[in-house]
């Protein structure tokens, strides 16, 4: 029991600052996690030993009660013996009360012992899960804060590439500069070609069209049109000079 506090209290008392420090400076969370894990494992050990506590101190107390209740029946049976006369039976009687009353003292007495212990887990195991609790809770500030320093990292890398970069020469990225801008041009040139021959090809459609009506029109004019395209009135006139 005495292993448990004393891993419980060092969990307890551990700086949380210390912690955090050797985390930043590993640039890992390892520390942390071993801490948590250790922290786990000991709450679930206080509970474990707490439960175990607790159910002796409800026996001691529940026997130091039924001890009692025995004393008092014995303190009343003695004398009702006296009273009788029978001394021999009061003598015995009060020979097995001595030994229930000294049983429930001492009932008594581990019953306290293991109050105060059962207090003492129950106040470190509530220390212990703010503490887990705080330390969680560090734990992810303190990921986002390593995951911040590696995208910094990466940046600054990443600069550093362009820096070596532009070291190679200004001429050497020109031409890649120009490579780039060249296929852009071309890819234009090709869009603007696709558009100018679509814009033909629109302008050839309507003006046949255009051609098209205007032919339309004069063979309806020279009485030319199919039969279907005469109007009615005139087809009927047709009809009757015919006759």
């Amino acid at each position: 029991m005495a292993t448990i506090l004393e891993k419980a209290q060092t969990l307890i008392s551990a700086n949380l600052h210390s912690i955090l420090d050797k985390a930043l400076k590993a640039n890992s969370l390892a520390v942390l996690d071993e801490y948590i894990r250790q922290a786990q494992d000991n709450l679930d050990d206080l509970e474990d030993a707490a439960a175990t506590v607790g159910g002796q101190v409800k026996t001691l107390k529940r026997k130091a009660e039924e001890s009692e209740k025995k004393a008092q029946k014995l303190d009343r049976d003695i004398d009702m013996l006296l009273q009788r006369g029978k001394e021999d039976l009061a003598i015995a009687a009060q020979r097995r009360l001595n030994s229930v009353q000294e049983l429930a003292k001492e009932y008594g007495e581990q019953w306290e012992r293991q109050q105060k212990e059962y207090q003492t887990l129950l106040d470190a195991r509530l220390k212990l899960e703010a503490k887990l609790t705080e330390i969680r809770q560090e734990r992810e500030q303190l990921q986002a804060l390593l995951e911040l320093a590696k995208a910094k990292e990466v940046t600054t890398k990443t600069l550093q590439s362009l820096d070596d970069l532009a070291g190679i020469g200004d001429a050497d990225i020109s031409r890649i500069a120009d490579g780039i801008r060249a296929r852009l041009d071309k890819a234009s040139a090709h869009a603007e070609i696709r558009a100018s021959r679509l814009d033909e090809e629109m302008d050839r459609l309507l003006e046949t069209d255009e051609v098209q009506i205007q032919l339309e029109a004069r063979k309806r004019r020279l009485g030319m049109g199919r039969a279907s395209d005469v109007p009615p009135e005139e087809a009927s006139e047709s009809a009757a000079e015919g006759q």
